[in-house]
């Protein structure tokens, strides 16, 4: 499974994303009003201006791609550049989010909440294939979003749980995690956001480091860097302890059913090392990943490891699954049933 965690990484799509981004640069320029109303955001997500990051401390180091080695071709460069540092990333957005909006008004699929002794996970789909959560102390009635990509969709469900959202945790700056933070974090004026200094999270209000913990009631939430897909880029573990349950690893683009993210911002050691990280914690850890990737990732491993029985049965499961349209991240158990062992390079994080 070494083989299929690795070459998971390197699938992209860009070439078919950078075919939409051309289609809205063909419009942006006749669209000043569109301009203007993003150009605050344009503060957030273009490096120009910018403070410089935090430096990284003595004992964590960012291993980053070396040159000539990068899996993207220029067409896809390009769209990334585009993505993730100017306002035409956020207009790619929501020319997203209202498609899927009108595509799936309910949501890509159907999801069940976890309930463990007061503690509720919500997952809820967003976009074409996204997962936003919500983590509930129930008692306190207080609630945690992580990635909120559609602002509209978590604020529904905040409501319909009758809760107080206190707090934002944003895994890395793609604009489809962290796209609603500016929408809910003016409509909860309390609420604070949370993410890696180093990625350019939009309306990051109290930056995290490797192993900072978020306490909001008895909810017990623990960062850990995870370079690779970005170089901020980070996963939240919510400790079980407290509350007598399963810990939950909450996981964005590092790690999915059967496969992993892409290494945009590293190489394949860094995103290696960074599996290593989350392998280390217990078999009992429930994982909730940032998308239902869970059909394409077994599709994938089917063509390395066509033997591979384990698989196969997965795959079964998965397309039952989704021939209902239901989600695939309530059997996001083991995170060893999600990826393979394998041998990575002693290596460190940044913060």
């Amino acid at each position: 499974m070494a083989a299929v965690v690795a070459a998971t990484a390197l699938k992209g799509r860009g070439a078919r994303n950078a075919r939409v981004l051309r289609g809205i640069l063909a419009g942006a320029t006749a669209n000043k009003a569109s301009h203007n109303r993003t150009r605050a955001l344009q503060s957030h997500s273009s490096p120009e201006g910018k403070e410089e990051p935090e430096p990284l401390s003595p004992e964590l180091e960012y291993i980053p791609r070396k040159r000539g080695k990068n899996p993207m071709k220029a067409v896809g460069l390009a769209w990334y550049s585009l993505y993730t540092r100017t306002w035409l990333g956020y207009l790619f957005y929501r020319q997203q989010l209202r498609r899927a909006r009108n595509r799936y008004p309910k949501g890509h699929s159907k999801t069940q909440p976890r309930l463990f002794n007061g503690v509720k996970v919500l997952p809820i789909p967003v976009l074409s294939d996204n997962y936003s959560y919500l983590i509930i102390d129930t008692q306190a009635q207080l609630a945690v979003a992580v990635d909120p990509s559609d602002p509209r969709a978590v604020q529904a469900s905040i409501e319909k749980e009758g809760v107080t959202l206190v707090a934002i945790l944003c895994t890395h700056k793609h604009w489809d995690h962290s796209g609603g933070n500016r929408d809910l974090s003016r409509r909860h004026r309390d609420c604070r956001v949370y993410g890696s200094p180093q990625d350019g999270i939009p309306y990051l209000t109290h930056p995290l480091c490797h192993q900072d913990v978020v306490s909001v009631g008895r909810l017990q939430i623990r960062a850990l860097a995870t370079p690779g897909h970005t170089q901020g880029h980070l996963v939240y573990l919510l400790d079980g302890e407290p509350y007598k349950g399963p810990s939950c690893l909450f996981s964005g683009d590092l790690l999915f059913l059967s496969g992993c993210g892409r290494t945009f911002e590293g190489n394949a050691e860094t995103m290696l090392s960074s599996l290593d990280t989350v392998l280390g914690l217990g078999d009992d850890t429930l994982l909730w990943p940032g998308h239902e990737y869970a059909e394409e990732n077994l599709g994938f491993a089917g063509v390395v490891e066509p033997e591979n029985l384990a698989r196969e049965r997965k795959m079964q499961w998965v397309q039952r699954q989704r021939l209902e349209r239901k989600g695939t991240v309530r059997d996001s158990g083991s995170r060893r049933s999600c990826v393979g062992r394998h041998s990575a390079p002693t290596g460190t994080h940044p913060c």
